[in-house]
């Protein structure tokens, strides 16, 4: 199989579904984890085995010992394995960890979200973007459909009906 390859039509994919996702009045922590889920059901839909903050070969800065985690790690059947990061900011530490990733024959996504403009990483790591806004402390997902039609048909006046009036109108009892 096509890493590369593999890693176009996967991501674009992944691209496909989290277009499909949209939420609103999240704050940045929900946003995110809204998005971690929609991977982890999106990977599983595919028959994928899905690991959340799974151990990256990318160390972790000193004076800290171990490795890093990655956000969502897919292992699929028949293809290399998948290391997704999700982050709203530019983080080179990010692009660090997911080109790490791909050296070690993983197929590298990064998922930017929010306002953008969102640089690309270099290759082979592969970027899936989400379009958000913050408008009142909190995020909601932005999209490019146009709104729904409406339709043309002219409002007629109604007329009020006359309705009896609830209350005793012949005076109280």
């Amino acid at each position: 199989m096509d890493t590369a390859d593999d890693g176009t039509r996967t991501a674009r994919s992944l691209g496909e579904r989290l277009e499909a996702m949209h939420f609103a009045e999240l704050g940045q922590d929900q946003a995110t984890t809204r998005i971690i889920d929609t991977i982890a059901e999106w990977a599983e839909g595919q028959g994928w085995r899905v690991y959340r903050r799974a151990p990256s070969v990318f160390p972790l800065p000193p004076p800290l010992r171990g490795h890093s985690v990655l956000d969502v790690a897919c292992a699929r059947p028949g293809g290399p394995p998948l290391a997704i990061e999700v982050d709203r900011l530019d983080r080179p530490r990010t692009v660090d960890k997911l080109l790490a990733e791909a050296a070690a024959g993983r197929v590298a996504i990064w998922v930017r979200w929010g306002a953008g403009p969102f640089t690309p990483p270099p290759l082979p790591v592969h970027m899936v973007t989400r379009a958000a806004a913050r408008t009142a402390g909190a995020w909601h997902t932005v999209t490019d459909r146009p709104p729904p039609e409406h339709s043309v048909a002219p409002i007629e006046n109604a007329v009020a009906e006359e309705l009896p009036w609830n209350g005793n109108e012949e005076g109280s009892k």
